[in-house]
């Protein structure tokens, strides 16, 4: 099987110049880990929950729920992502993206087909998938 088998092919993203409190209610709401990053249709970084909370350690302060979320309107997306973006084709075997993950550390590939962002596979989806075809 291949990663555009199994991948989420409609992916919600953040420009970068969002506020990172978007980023926040994204991932609460959609209950989702990571969010690929864009600038003119063009992906340019990720920000996982690891990075939210990262920026947002102002509540480990001592501040409130509120002051942490006036905290985290003020700070833009831009400013946390990751930058250096490894992807991986939707051509690509689902065993080269799990390889990939544990090797790079990481919970999440965007997939790219001619430059454009179309769509995302995370560890949930390989591990999803081992557990439907292992199952059996």
């Amino acid at each position: 099987m291949k990663v555009k088998d199994i991948m989420m092919p409609n992916v919600a993203t953040l420009d970068r110049n969002d506020e990172l409190s978007l980023a926040d209610d994204i991932m609460k709401l959609g209950r989702i880990r990571h969010l690929p990053v864009v600038d003119e249709g063009r992906l340019v970084g990720i920000i996982s929950q690891r990075d939210l909370f990262k920026a947002s350690l102002a509540s480990a302060m001592g501040y409130g729920e509120k002051a942490k979320r006036e905290f985290i309107k003020s700070v833009v997306v831009k400013e946390v992502m990751v930058k250096e973006i490894i992807t991986i084709s939707p051509e690509a075997s689902i065993e080269e993206a799990g390889r990939l993950m544990l090797e790079r550390q990481i919970g999440c590939l965007p997939v790219i087909e001619d430059g454009d962002l179309v769509g995302l596979i995370t560890e949930t989806d390989i591990l999803r998938h081992y557990v439907e075809t292992k199952g059996r």
